[in-house]
């Protein structure tokens, strides 16, 4: 009995288009053909389409089973090493699962760890205060975040964050000195509440210098040049005292 290739295709529940891929990259083996030129396939081709069929519908990739050789008819080895990576896929899946249960629950921000999204958005963030937290979660370390959520969740409210948000570009330097001056207290306060940020970048994994640096991109971008001045009215206030 020989099969054409649109019989075997329908015995193994595939394509021809599939199967003359497998002959294209090496997995079966091209059959005799028919004197008039058409392809003549038997059981042992069958047996082999299936084996293929069944490989890549427990999961594993065209090379791989490629690699296999002769020995995919029980290739143990490849097996637990698959049985790994899908042990593996599945814990991640759940995790992910698990974030999105928190994410829809509170209604959360989706460019934030679980973690750090329920006090983001517990501390009514501007625009760019907010994409300044999503960079400083790619920078800190685990103490350093840490530190970060205390800090985002802090209650004692700052009454010149709002005038600080709204600070225009061209502010004049009056305005901009006085605002300094009204932050500097509260942002001292801060910092005694949180000693933990004099050196949040401790165990930053990119180490502090370059920690430093991305932050430092991150305020440039994100604030305008009136509100960075006032940071470092601000910033040179805590340095004298």
């Amino acid at each position: 009995m020989a099969w054409s290739t649109r019989q075997l295709a329908e015995l193994a529940g595939t394509s021809p288009r599939a199967v003359r891929h497998y002959h294209e990259v090496g997995l079966l083996p091209e059959p005799e053909r028919r004197s008039n030129g058409y392809k003549q396939y038997g059981v042992s081709h069958l047996v082999r389409l299936l084996r293929i069929k069944r490989l890549t519908e427990l999961g594993f990739s065209l090379p791989r089973i490629a690699d296999m050789g002769e020995a995919d008819e029980h290739p143990a080895e490849a097996l637990r090493s698959l049985d790994a990576e899908l042990a593996a896929t599945i814990e991640r899946l759940q995790r992910a699962r698990a974030e999105l249960g928190v994410i829809l629950r509170g209604s959360l921000p989706t460019d934030l760890p679980a973690d750090i999204g329920p006090a983001a958005a517990g501390a009514d963030l501007s625009a760019a205060d907010r994409s300044f937290v999503v960079v400083m979660t790619r920078v800190l370390g685990p103490r350093g975040l840490d530190t970060y959520r205390e800090l985002l969740q802090d209650p004692a409210p700052d009454p010149d964050l709002a005038a600080f948000d709204d600070l225009p570009a061209d502010a004049d330097e009056p305005t901009r000195a006085e605002l300094a001056d009204r932050m500097a207290p509260a942002v001292r306060a801060l910092h005694a509440r949180h000693p933990g940020l004099r050196d949040i970048d401790a165990d930053a994994p990119g180490g502090a210098a370059s920690t430093a640096r991305t932050i430092g991109t991150a305020i440039r971008e994100l604030y305008n040049p009136a509100q960075i001045d006032v940071l470092v009215r601000v910033e040179r206030q805590l340095r004298t005292r």
